[in-house]
């Protein structure tokens, strides 16, 4: 039987950058992972369940802070209630730093990175998580 990838989750309300991210994933890591992406922490709360569901692990989250319904931080907290050996990065371009101080007490989050965006910074802050953990 085929060793099922593990999987890196993207969350972000921008479809662009969502694009941008799996194109550099793809570039760094090919086929080494899966990647699945979607624009908001509900969409993403359904992939992992039916990752689970497919007992195909997340390695890892790149989730945006300010997305419509819920909050980045939130949303990670509640992964990482069930899923805590998940990796997690935060994205945000305005930084609240009691939503960041929240997601690293509550939700162990590995980073958290400002908009505008440096992929490069990025993939290896997602390359040293992985690194950290792997």
């Amino acid at each position: 039987m085929k060793q099922k990838k593990a999987v890196i989750l993207c969350v972000d309300d921008d479809v662009t950058i969502l694009n941008t991210l799996k194109t550099q994933l793809k570039n760094v890591f090919a086929d080494t992972y899966g990647y699945e992406m979607a624009e908001n922490a509900t969409d993403a709360l359904e992939i992992i369940e039916e990752l689970e569901e497919d007992n195909i692990p997340i390695i890892l989250i790149v989730s945006d802070w300010l997305m419509p319904g819920m909050k980045g931080d939130e949303f990670l907290i509640q992964v990482h209630h069930k899923f805590p050996n998940i990796i997690k990065i935060m994205l945000t371009g305005h930084a609240d730093e009691a939503a960041i101080k929240r997601a690293v007490e509550q939700a162990n989050l590995f980073c958290c990175l400002y908009k505008p965006l440096n992929t490069e910074d990025l993939i290896k802050t997602i390359q040293s998580s992985l690194d950290t953990h792997g």
